[in-house]
């Protein structure tokens, strides 16, 4: 005799995107587009390329509309104590892996927790899970700059992107598993790439061939650009990208589990009732 089947309990969500935090997130990812994009954006002889030594200010208001972000998706979601922690452990968790391979190939197993945390636990938890993370990783590696606010909305897209993956309700097991993978396949060689670009037109010591040239045509970058990620970061992608896989592959199922029972049992949606005297 076989046991009645019961369908999957639906996912709960401790972080929902609402429309102010809807907004903040469009506002700050165009925001984060541009100034990672002008590049390739602005033609040649633009007033943008005069001033591209103003850089850092547009990454200090960059972060101040991230925190802005996190602060309106906290606020508008009504964050409570439990998903508080989940938050706060998951974020310590990320924080303390990314450094683990620091300096070896990409080996960065931060990447295959954000993928998972950000499927079982939304879009919305995940973009603040990984700008967190992100933040708390600097200031653990000492590595604050320029760079941090880049660093953490990237993150926080690679993070948010896992959570609006479809099928998160009826997929399980091995095709999720393949799915997570080759998300997080190609979501790492996005990232390097965006990190890449925000840095690159700084890099003043580049050789020709591949440096950044405010008067070059968009293909002529566009080629200069492919060339400096091929000849500088390419390894260290793919690394990241393989490990991802092969975590996500190995464990990933292990960590899933553990992930919506925790979910499960701190019932985030849940209200509060007090009991009669």
């Amino acid at each position: 005799m076989t046991a009645p089947h019961t369908p999957h309990t639906p996912q709960v969500r401790p972080v929902r995107l609402g429309p102010r935090s809807v907004a903040a997130l469009l506002l700050v990812s165009a925001v984060g587009v541009v100034g990672i994009g002008w590049p390739l954006i602005t033609g040649p002889g633009s007033q943008v390329n005069a001033h591209a030594q103003d850089a850092p200010w547009l990454f200090a208001g960059l972060l101040v509309l991230l925190v802005a972000v996190v602060a309106a998706t906290i606020s508008e979601s009504g964050l409570g104590p439990k998903a508080v922690a989940m938050l706060g452990v998951l974020a310590a968790a990320g924080a303390a892996l990314r450094p683990i391979g620091a300096g070896t190939a990409g080996i960065e197993p931060m990447f295959f927790l954000m993928v998972l945390s950000g499927r079982v636990l939304g879009p919305g938890f995940g973009f603040v899970l990984g700008s967190l993370s992100m933040f708390a990783s600097a200031l653990l590696t000492g590595g604050v700059g320029p760079w941090m606010p880049f660093q953490m909305l990237s993150m926080g897209w690679f993070t948010m992107g896992a959570g609006l993956l479809p099928g998160p309700h009826r997929l399980r097991g091995r095709a999720e598993l393949v799915l997570l993978a080759g998300y997080g396949f190609l979501a790492a060689f996005a990232y390097g790439t965006i990190m890449n670009l925000a840095g690159w037109p700084f890099m003043d010591a580049l050789a020709s061939s591949v440096a950044y040239q405010p008067d070059a045509a968009l293909h002529e970058n566009l080629a200069r650009f492919l060339a400096y990620c091929a000849a500088t970061s390419l390894g260290w992608d793919l690394g990241r990208a393989a490990l991802t896989v092969v975590l996500t592959l190995t464990v990933g199922g292990a960590v899933l589990k553990a992930l919506r029972r925790a979910t499960r049992r701190a019932a985030f949606e849940a209200p509060v009732t007090f009991d009669g005297a």
